[in-house]
């Protein structure tokens, strides 16, 4: 019953708020097209293809599958981590256990997004860029490196694992071609949703409560998508001392948008979010904490 009341409650707040939800959905649509897909699709499409390779009927350490995890997932933005670790766990690279641990460290923004968006266009700085990169792996390989403690306690990680059974893809690139147009798609509809969601969402609480209108905007779209609540504060706050650690937290936090994308693949695989969550909460804590001794 509540989630009725909720969907027919932001039913309503649509129908009563067209303009502002065209606003807010146009600039969601912007974004993907100025800000994400340029920099997410190549990646994706290119992971996705090397993971869709047969497989060299090799015996592979466990470490080395989750190193590769690791880079792969993390270098490749939101969300080619959850896109690697259930491609592996598709293939029997994984455990579900492993994929579940992994699935909270092999979760970053790409670097061209940090060093091209965030760091020349929001910045204007890329040692900024690169300072707040920096910053966002150190916490990831600490936790990465955490999770590999959590993963040797496993008994039955304690043998080598032996190669997938499954049988991996005739047509790699063709397959990773049509996946990926699927992950786009779900960036995009989240992105967009999420954004004139939060666009109306900020226009009712600034008019409700007399809050300014900036404020409510950059809090709302923080808390739904990261991009436009990233979006925000460069045009609200981008003068004010504490910018940089902002844009930081917002990264951080991720929003609504990414979990979502995340959920969605990784529920493909039925792998665990329960490490998922307290990864961003650590990174929550700890990024803004890391950049704020870089810089």
């Amino acid at each position: 019953m509540i989630n009725i009341f909720i969907i027919w409650g932001l039913i309503l707040l649509f129908i009563f708020q067209p303009g502002v939800a065209h606003d807010g959905a146009e600039a969601g649509a912007r974004l993907f097209v100025h800000a994400l897909l340029p920099y997410l699709l190549p990646y994706i499409i290119l992971t996705q293809w090397l993971l869709k390779m047969p497989a060299t009927g090799k015996v592979v350490a466990p470490w080395k599958k989750f190193v590769k995890a690791y880079v792969l997932g993390s270098f490749g933005g939101f969300p080619v981590g959850a896109v690697t670790v259930s491609e592996m766990t598709k293939n029997e690279e994984l455990t579900r256990k492993q994929a579940g641990l992994l699935l909270a460290s092999c979760h970053a923004p790409g670097p061209m997004f940090v060093i091209g968006f965030v760091g020349i266009e929001l910045f204007d700085d890329i040692n900024t860029g690169w300072k707040l990169l920096i910053a966002i792996h150190i916490a990831n390989i600490i936790f990465f490196f955490t999770t590999l403690l959590f993963i040797k306690n496993d008994e039955k990680l304690k043998d080598i694992i032996q190669p997938p059974v499954t049988k991996r893809s005739t047509m790699p690139l063709l397959d990773s071609l049509k996946d990926s147009s699927e992950i786009i798609i779900l960036v995009a509809t989240t992105v967009i949703f999420f954004s004139a969601l939060g666009i109306v969402l900020s226009s009712v609480v600034a008019s409700t409560f007399s809050v300014d209108t900036g404020i409510a905007q950059t809090i709302t779209l923080s808390i739904f998508e990261m991009t436009s609540g990233v979006q925000s504060a460069t045009t609200h706050f981008s003068g004010l001392t504490i910018f940089p650690l902002l844009i930081a937290a917002i990264i951080s936090l991720n929003g609504f948008s990414i979990h979502i994308q995340v959920a969605v693949i990784a529920k493909s695989a039925k792998v665990s979010l329960r490490p998922y969550v307290i990864g961003r909460l650590w990174c929550i804590l700890m990024v803004p904490i890391l950049f704020y001794f870089l810089i």
